[in-house]
């Protein structure tokens, strides 16, 4: 590689900062790299406070920014949690590089240290998409979910001035910021079929770079990366976005991969679930089968 001194690119969130010195670390270790700077970036989604993103633009929100920062070549690798990201990649740039998944399960967090079952009827649990709601409501439907938005200090502070009686927050968030006892119950991911990607901290760079991307497969993880091309094609081929209620967990057994998803219609009425399974080297492929089944079965009742 020829420039040995690279610039991150990441949101300025805590949470966003752990994750890119997680990638710095490993791009130190395992690459030629010899220094990294990392860039904080703002991005609009950081500045809704109580509405949802997809009233604004959805997921892409999180990371347009910074994607911007990287075709002007202000930055050179851009760090995003995955989740974040639409199905679709940006014109220019590439993201084939994925570092080793975290914790992909869904956690509570209540007032009293509540299972959901014992939380009483009425109670509000706050979630921050339609897929968690509507997975809240399949295992307690006299349950009032509303809309939580803020990064994860901001949702716990919430919670503790009496806003909610409970939080839904993705496992891998709380374990990086190191707030594993407010926990109250993980989910399998049986239970709550996590979002496509959850869990997974993705490196973007420019489409033109073939020295980056070559030092980018030497920290990509390859089971990850299986799985991830087998979750996100559901997402792409239902053309996914902030208001589709989907979840999609891939894990890898052998030389075998298995996936599951659910898919709610628009209004949480109606849940279409579905499992398949295949050799790893056709991951890519298993995800798109499953995405065309899904919206088969679904007749397009999860779009609005």
């Amino acid at each position: 590689m020829k420039n040995k001194k690279i610039i991150i690119g990441s949101r300025g969130s805590k949470l966003a900062l752990i994750y890119a010195e997680r990638a710095k670390v490993e791009l130190l270790k395992k690459s030629e790299i010899e220094s990294i700077d990392i860039k904080s970036i703002t991005t609009k989604g950081d500045t809704i406070i109580n509405e949802r993103v997809s009233e604004y633009g959805g997921k892409g929100l999180f990371c347009k920014k910074i994607e911007l920062e990287l075709l002007n070549n202000n930055i050179d690798i851009a760090v995003h949690a995955l989740k974040d990201m639409p199905a679709e990649e940006t014109e220019g740039l590439v993201t084939n590089c994925f570092l080793e998944r975290n914790d992909p399960r869904e956690v509570l967090i209540s007032k009293e240290n509540k299972l959901l079952k014992d939380l009483a009827p009425g109670s509000i649990v706050g979630t921050s998409s339609f897929r968690r709601e509507f997975q809240i409501k399949k295992i307690r439907e006299d349950l009032d979910c509303k809309l939580i938005r803020g990064n994860v200090d901001t949702r716990i502070k919430k919670l503790n001035d009496n806003l909610y009686d409970a939080i839904i927050l993705s496992s891998a968030g709380i374990n990086s910021l190191g707030l594993d006892q407010k926990i109250s119950q993980i989910f399998s991911t049986a239970e709550i079929i996590p979002s496509a990607g959850q869990g997974v901290i993705a490196i973007q760079c420019r489409k033109n770079d073939k020295d980056l991307i070559e030092s980018l497969k030497k920290v990509n993880h390859q089971n990850t990366s299986n799985c991830i091309k087998a979750e996100r094609n559901v997402l792409k081929i239902l053309e996914g976005d902030c208001e589709t209620a989907v979840g999609a967990f891939a894990n890898i057994d052998g030389n075998k991969i298995n996936l599951e998803a659910e898919l709610f219609s628009h209004d949480g009425k109606k849940r279409f679930h579905l499992k398949s399974f295949g050799e790893v080297d056709k991951a890519y492929e298993l995800g798109i089968e499953m995405g065309k089944n899904l919206k088969k079965v679904s007749n397009n009742l999860y779009k609005k």
